[in-house]
């Protein structure tokens, strides 16, 4: 009997020897190491700088037949590769983006494999499918066990946790940040991605996603309080029906006991993880790199550029003999104020359409649409109608072909608050039907782009940030500066954002207070003004009426004219929540722009950027008493170039914009 054991054993060990075996993945320059094993799961590991971060973490997909892409399996075929070139990148923070990568694919029997990428900036991985039938996919495991209880950025989902995890599904995906342990997530609380974890010695690791076409957005959560994260994915919805705002969101009343089902072979998701210094994860362009390239062949007709906003100035425009409001007396007077200033959008936001917005082919008798956009088009302005998503949803054909053979140019479309398969297929469903139209789209009350805008580049923009908007109605107490600061490490790691900036009225931390229809931001101008560098944004706000910034004309001038679209983009100082400057060039100029916490602060710009090329210098910076009236900035002008460097003083919730013109 004690033989027979024995033999038992010897016979279990060589089975699991035959499938357990590690393979090791380097970054381009040596210092990411991913070890991939194969035994009894699959589980990988990372390390940087010899130093372990990530130590082995299981990851596999669950079949609804019961089988799982990452039990114990052995590799039937094992490729390596690499890659080194430039490629060219269109409506993007930069025209060439250089793609090098070492990579393992790892084939198994079933019509599955594998997939790691390193980065010298971060880590990746897929799974994919070669099956022509397609396939049901009950769960995905996906942990991350890290090494130690690092300290964490987690932008939880809106709302508290009541126990039920599926009630979180139904989210705006804006948030503020947690900053904790890992150990101190709530584990009843679902965060949605990107997360930041901090892993010491100036090292941080974000993590995030990429290509979520017609499969589930990824939440991550704590369940046992302690060093690890799980991800967690809404399941397909098995009935849904009209609720919410005005009625024109689609609500989820009981799902399915699966999270994707699938047709023909396919590539899943990539799972990023972008490691390196604060200055390094901001300026990534792994989520672009990652991206599927563009479907669309020719892209000369997506404009990207600036829009005036009616919205959150709530109509307000004075010095008129008519009522302002949602009519075309009104829409044509934002018309005239971008005209006049060389900007090419304005959106008419939710009141266009009859009712509430639930048929966007019945107008609201105020609104002279045709009239409306053949005025903009004799002005040279374009325009962007907002649509709640459940009236788009159900005749989006149709309604893209009618608004563009009338010279409409794009649509907000809004109120999406799920990430499941059904939305994001919407998603990309929506990109195609509108580029079918030349129309441009700017996605709000939604997940982070995620790689969309590479795909589909008329895509021009998305929400999925706790942007300026939400000032309007805001507790006094949220903390709106020091978000500001911890985005451009986070949330803009997944794409471009409408964060909405351009406050004209501003407030320092004691004078601030929510006001809805007379709008204030948090911080100086010279925060509002900088946030023009710091964020991605091709399609970008003036959030504020055309009132305002013709009693400001000087700051309207200068953002008026800077570009949305970059030839390079460069982090050049900052820490995440604490602050941030970014450089951009457009042609042979710079624009550079920073922004602190509510810590007053001096900054040491090194100019070496600028070469020796002598330039004219135009700057904003805050004023002497900005730390009392936030409106208060002083602007200077001068000559520079790339030898000297540039001091300067950022008063608390402050901020500068310089722009370099090449002489």
């Amino acid at each position: 009997m004690f033989i027979k054991t024995i033999s038992v054993l010897s016979a279990l060990c060589i089975c699991a020897g035959l499938f357990a075996k590690d393979y090791n993945l380097l970054s381009p320059d040596g210092k990411i190491s991913v070890t991939v094993s194969t035994a009894e799961e699959i589980t990988w590991t990372m390390s940087v700088d010899g130093r372990q971060i990530i130590t082995p973490s299981p990851i596999s997909y669950k079949l609804a037949d019961g089988s799982i892409w990452g039990g114990k399996v052995k590799a039937s075929k094992v490729k390596r590769g690499s890659a080194d070139e430039v490629l060219d990148a269109v409506l993007y923070r930069n025209s060439k983006v250089t793609d090098r990568h070492n990579s393992l694919k790892l084939d198994f029997k079933g019509g599955w494999s594998l997939e790691f990428r390193a980065y010298n900036d971060g880590v990746a991985y897929r799974f994919a499918s070669s099956r022509k039938e397609g396939v049901i996919i009950e769960s995905e495991q996906m942990v991350v066990n890290f090494a130690d209880d690092y300290r964490c950025f987690a932008p939880y989902v809106r709302g508290s946790a009541d126990g039920d995890i599926t009630s979180q599904y139904f989210n705006s995906f804006e948030n503020l940040y947690t900053e904790c342990k890992l150990s101190g997530l709530n584990p009843g609380r679902l965060s949605f991605t990107p997360l930041l974890v901090d892993a010491g010695e100036g090292l941080k690791v974000c993590i995030s996603e990429v290509n979520i076409d017609s499969f589930p957005g990824l939440f991550l959560l704590n369940p046992n309080s302690g060093t690890s994260l799980k991800g967690v994915q809404a399941q397909y919805p098995k009935t849904q029906a009209a609720g919410g705002y005005n009625n024109i969101q689609l609500m989820v009343s009981e799902r399915e006991n699966y999270i994707a089902k699938t047709e023909g072979a396919r590539a899943f998701p990539w799972r990023l993880f972008v490691v390196g210094s604060d200055l390094t994860v901001a300026e990534s362009d792994l989520t672009w790199l990652l991206a599927e390239p563009s479907k669309v062949e020719d892209t000369s007709w997506i404009k990207p550029g600036k829009v005036a906003w009616d919205w959150w100035n709530d109509w307000n425009i004075k010095g008129v003999d008519f009522k302002a409001g949602i009519n075309t007396q009104t829409y044509k007077y934002y018309i005239d104020f971008a005209a006049a200033n060389g900007i090419e959008y304005v959106i008419m936001d939710d009141g266009w359409a009859a009712g509430k917005g639930e048929d966007l082919m019945v107008l609201n008798p105020e609104i002279d649409l045709e009239g409306i956009v053949k005025y903009a088009e004799a002005k040279g302005v374009d325009i962007i109608l907002w649509a709640g998503f459940l009236a788009f949803q159900k005749d989006m054909e149709n309604i893209c072909r009618h608004y563009a053979e009338m010279g409409v140019k794009g649509f907000k479309v809004d109120f999406l608050d799920r990430d499941d398969q059904y939305m994001t297929e919407f998603e990309y469903d929506c990109a195609e039907i509108a580029a079918k139209y030349h129309l441009v789209i700017d996605m709000h009350g939604t997940h982070k782009p995620a790689g969309i805008t590479r795909t589909w580049p008329n895509v021009l923009n998305y929400e999925g940030v706790h942007g300026l908007e939400t000032v309007k109605w805001t507790a006094k107490d949220k903390d709106q500066v020091h978000y500001d600061v911890t985005i451009p490490f986070t949330r803009q790691i997944a794409g471009p954002m409408d964060y909405t900036q351009g406050a004209m009225r501003n407030a320092t931390y004691s004078n601030f207070t929510p006001v809805y229809n007379e709008p204030m931001s948090q911080g100086t101008r010279c925060h509002q003004l900088g946030l023009y560098m710091v964020l991605d944004s091709p399609l970008n706000m003036l959030c504020d009426t055309p009132s305002n910034y013709m009693d400001n004309q000087e700051c309207c001038d200068f953002i008026s004219r800077i570009p949305t679209v970059w030839d390079e983009t460069r982090f050049i100082d900052g820490k995440v929540g604490e602050y941030v400057v970014a450089a951009r060039r457009s042609g042979d100029d710079w624009y550079v722009g920073g922004i602190t916490d509510w810590t007053p602060r001096d900054v040491e710009l090194d100019l070496s950027f600028l070469g020796e090329t002598e330039y004219e210098m135009l700057i904003f910076k805050d004023g002497m008493n900005a730390d009392r009236i936030a409106c208060d900035y002083k602007v200077e002008k001068g000559a520079i170039n790339g030898a000297g460097c540039l001091k300067i003083h950022l008063a608390p919730g402050g901020g500068f914009a310089v722009k370099f013109i090449r002489k």
